[in-house]
């Protein structure tokens, strides 16, 4: 059976708020030398699916980049599929931006089909997992399933987020409720289809002439389906898998990183997560430096005096003499000058923090309230920065009218903002 994976990496990720302002959400760093659509591209791989097709749409320009030929992924090849890219473009019939997940995927059917694959695996570029997609392809292939989600457990507290899932005692799914105020239950869409592909075909072409359609997989075709009394089944997934849309999940995740016993094990040889790396020096530790649970990524330097704790650092970031990062996630070149204290923040890159400055502070609760600066801002010496504000892209010290920045309040340049 041939099998042609379809990643959806169009999402504007507005809820990212500062991490999204010049990037789409799949290629938002993450874990220090990562790249959110890193886990996503890495499975199909190790998974055995070198034919990969990556739907993009808002600000692609730094993912185009990234993935670039695929060689990372070993997915640089042509007669045996490899990695192809699609955005979306103005045809004589009229076709327009995406306005769906299943709309995406309906204006590139034509080259989604192209070599007749007999399944079609329909991916989110913005989740962090490992899963083998070879067995959910087994379990579709022995269900005679024309498609099958993934699935998996979450708090019942949280269900209303995803859509959720009912299922009878043989994995076939009774009903999808996508985002239910009432959840039936816990068992919720993990955002991976595994579709027929003539199945796919008629349920597009019908969807697509739907007025009162938003063309969505989760809002509109799998209900559908499921009304038609089609053999859609449930694949259950019990590894670890994060979506991390929102600011609060994205720092949860790279917290999760940091345990003792972490639930995505990066460091695991049979399942190796591959990216585009920098070429960057050994990351270079002062004596008289301070680093517990954390994550130090090539380039960095950390100075004498200097206190890391359980927090990211990507590649090349400098933490100065007598400066302090807790439960931080920095990412590439920021700086830290001598005496400065970074706690419970998200930096983007090329953050420049001033000397005795400070941003963040802890907060009571399991959910630290989280400071954030966009890329390339730069904090005057002594600023002080509460929890809960913002900081937008290339900000400088001239954009200040305080030498406090308050809960809630949000600090945009006054100037036009550079796109890199």
């Amino acid at each position: 059976m041939k099998t042609r994976a379809i990643i959806l990496a169009g999402g504007a990720g507005s809820r990212l708020a500062v991490l999204t302002a010049k990037r789409t959400k799949p290629a938002v760093p993450f874990a220090g030398k990562y790249r959110i659509i890193d886990f996503t591209l890495s499975n199909c791989v190790n998974s055995g699916i070198f034919d990969v097709m990556v739907l993009a749409q808002y600000r692609p320009h730094s993912l185009i980049e990234h993935i670039g030929a695929g060689g990372p992924w070993d997915l640089n090849r042509d007669f045996t599929g490899g990695v192809r890219m699609y955005t979306p473009y103005q045809a004589r019939d009229g076709a327009e931006w995406y306005v769906g997940t299943a709309d995406a995927v309906q204006q590139n059917f034509a080259f989604i089909k192209q070599g007749a694959p007999d399944l079609i695996l329909i991916l989110s570029g913005d989740h962090i997992y490992s899963m083998d997609y070879d067995a959910m392809i087994t379990f579709h292939l022995d269900h005679q399933a024309d498609v099958t989600i993934g699935t998996i457990r979450v708090p019942l507290e949280d269900a209303s987020r995803f859509g959720i899932v009912d299922m009878g005692r043989d994995y076939r799914i009774t009903s999808f409720v996508e985002k239910p105020a009432n959840p039936p239950s816990n068992l919720a869409n993990m955002g991976v289809y595994l579709f027929n592909r003539d199945v796919l075909d008629r349920v597009l072409l019908d969807d697509r002439d739907r007025e009162s359609s938003s063309h969505d997989f989760g809002k509109d075709i799998l209900p559908r389906l499921v009304a038609e009394q089609k053999r859609l089944f449930a694949f259950p997934y019990t590894g670890y898998w994060m979506d991390v849309g929102t600011i609060q999940s994205y720092w949860q995740a790279h917290m999760d990183l940091l345990g003792k016993k972490p639930p995505l094990r990066l460091n695991d040889r049979s399942w190796i997560v591959h990216t585009r790396t920098e070429e960057r020096p050994p990351a270079r530790i002062a004596g008289g430096a301070q680093i517990a649970d954390s994550m130090i990524s090539d380039g960095c330097i950390i100075e004498g005096g200097a206190r890391v704790e359980h927090s990211v650092l990507s590649p090349g970031v400098v933490v100065k003499s007598n400066a302090v990062v807790r439960q931080s996630v920095l990412l590439t070149d920021c700086v830290i000058e001598a005496g400065a204290v970074v706690e419970c923040a998200i930096f983007d890159k090329r953050v420049w923090v001033g000397e005795n400055a400070s941003v963040g502070a802890p907060t009571a609760g399991t959910e630290p309230v989280l400071a954030l600066v966009g890329k390339n801002s730069v904090l005057s010496p002594g600023l002080r920065v509460e929890p809960g504000a913002v900081i937008g892209t290339d900000v400088i010290p001239s954009d200040f009218d305080c030498e406090v920045v308050r809960a809630g309040e949000t600090i945009q340049t006054k100037r036009q903002p550079y796109e890199i």
